[in-house]
């Protein structure tokens, strides 16, 4: 049953869209809030689609998840009694925890490293609202670990992807199921743990 190359060509066919950017800018903002799914799945493809704007594509991205992270940063602030029966329901308050209280301890880095890595952004920007972190270090650590992780997998995709696309193609299937497979697995780990 192939799953993955039928999602694999439909993103290819949306980053070709004339409207695509203006769909990253609102997938890197929703991210960086509250939406589930990460922005590379959107900006990788185009960046292979139209490798010369690469940088473009990594910007909005950037300042849209910038612009998405502050906006976390309020509901936290804010609205946290109001969303953390989601948070709760969702499963997300170990991670929530976790953060806050790394990011209580050891400030801003820890949203450097949630910004860059696959460490929930979203959580650690919620967080950073809830603990009233300082607004200017919050900005400036966002715009930098974000750009750092758009500029990089954006950057690589447009250089190797041309390279290696025949390569993904071939083997997306796969590649999707074993993926789908580590998730199942960290999950089922994590609640052993």
């Amino acid at each position: 049953m192939k799953i993955f190359a039928p999602l694999y060509e439909m993103t290819l066919k949306w980053a070709e869209h004339k409207h695509a950017p203006w769909f990253l800018g609102g997938m890197s903002f929703a991210e960086s809030s509250f939406f589930p799914i990460p922005v590379d799945i959107m900006l990788a493809p185009m960046a292979l689609q139209r490798p010369r704007r690469w940088a473009v594509f990594a910007l909005i991205a950037s300042v849209a998840s910038v612009l998405g992270g502050l906006f976390g940063y309020m509901l936290g602030l804010v609205f946290w009694d109001v969303i953390q029966p989601y948070f709760a329901a969702w499963g997300w308050m170990p991670v929530y925890t976790s953060v806050a209280e790394r990011i209580n301890a050891e400030g801003v880095w820890i949203l450097f490293i949630a910004s860059f890595t696959p460490i929930p952004y979203k959580v650690a920007t919620i967080a950073a609202g809830t603990l009233n972190m300082a607004l200017l270090p919050f900005i400036f650590i966002s715009l930098v670990g974000r750009s750092a992780r758009f500029f990089l997998v954006a950057g690589l995709v447009a250089w190797a992807g041309p390279k290696i696309e025949p390569k993904i193609h071939q083997y997306i299937e796969w590649a999707g199921w074993a993926c789908m497979f580590l998730i199942v697995a960290a999950y089922g780990l994590s609640k052993v743990l």
